[in-house]
């Protein structure tokens, strides 16, 4: 019985993590000043969103169909281990 208690109690502490609420600043404080060259101070929704360096889209292309790979004349075996 204490078991299930337990998970209830930790069932309802972790329900309360996925709130979402408007970002403001604390009482008494701002805002993060305004970044060298901006126009204006960014919004906390702005300053919440990554930059394309943060997370970069992907670029690659699948493997469409299988294809021989060319002769490099670089791909060397690795070197013997009793030298």
């Amino acid at each position: 019985m204490k078991r299930i208690a337990a998970f209830a109690v930790l069932g309802l502490m972790l329900a309360g993590c996925g709130g979402q609420v408007a970002l403001v600043p604390e009482k008494g404080k701002s805002l993060p000043r305004k970044p060298l060259g901006a126009a204006e101070t960014p919004t906390p929704e702005q300053l919440m969103t990554p930059d394309s360096q943060a997370r970069p889209e992907r670029s690659d292309e699948l493997l469409k169909r299988s294809e021989q790979r060319k002769e490099d004349k670089f791909d060397l075996p690795p070197p013997e281990a009793n030298r």
